[in-house]
């Protein structure tokens, strides 16, 4: 993806909802941003793989391709961080999406200085992703057979490169440079999301079963992390029993 270095901050919105896309654009754009709005899943999955955008915001329900399915296609192709919509009190659907890459989720309730929050902290990990490799390079960590790279923003298991997403890499460095220690779901969500954690969130415990999938590890049997009932997690030291 290559974006213009200066200028407005390019968006794409892939909504069936006409007034709403009007809304956003009249909100975001003296804001610094630039919005285009397709309004059907196949439309904005074709404009998503283009290139053209910094990220996302995509709504589940669509005209002639789903947005689950938008998304689905879109992770085959693509680290373009994607903000989903939601219906109030669609779980499954936002579980699903988090399972398929998306970076963050906001329920069509949304007010839109949460809008603005969420979408700065999808754009700042991605921008983070963009810079590895930088001057200022992070020493490596390593945890058993992991091997971490903040700066490169790379992950090997037992030499293997693992594809993660931004959120998935962010939240395996947070608990990597804890290991041994009980990260509280709060503080993996600040950290890994730049969000404050809201009651009956899951988005943490979905991320961590999809990474938990990636290292091939069993939550029963952990390698790797451990669930810290009513607490939080922890990434096994290599000595631990």
């Amino acid at each position: 993806m290559s974006l213009p270095a200066e200028g407005p901050t390019p968006l794409l919105v892939v909504d069936d909802d006409v007034k709403l896309c009007r809304l956003l654009r009249d909100y975001l754009e003296p804001l610094g941003y630039a919005v285009e709005a397709v309004h059907d899943g196949r439309s904005g999955l074709a404009r998503a793989l283009s290139g053209d955008h910094a990220a996302v915001i995509l709504d589940l329900m669509l005209p002639g391709m789903n947005g689950l399915d938008v998304l689905r296609e879109l992770r085959r192709e693509s680290t373009l961080p994607v903000l989903m919509l939601t219906a109030l009190g669609d779980e499954p659907d936002r579980i699903a999406g988090l399972e398929l890459g998306a970076d963050d989720y906001l329920p069509k309730t949304f007010s839109t200085r949460e809008l603005l929050a969420r979408l700065r902290a999808v754009l700042r990990r991605s921008a983070a992703t963009r810079a590895a490799g930088g001057p200022e390079r992070e020493a490596p960590v390593a945890v058993g057979g992991l091997w971490i790279d903040p700066g490169a923003r790379s992950v090997t298991l037992d030499e293997k490169p693992l594809a993660l997403t931004p959120v998935e890499f962010t939240l395996l460095l947070c608990l990597a440079r804890s290991a041994g220690r009980v990260r509280s779901r709060e503080q993996l969500l600040l950290e890994a999301a730049d969000r404050d954690f809201e009651s009956f969130d899951r988005s943490i415990d979905v991320h961590v079963s999809s990474l938990r999938k990636k290292l091939g590890d069993d939550a029963k049997e952990p390698r790797f992390i451990e669930t810290v009932r009513g607490v939080g997690y922890r990434l096994r030291r290599p000595e631990a029993p």
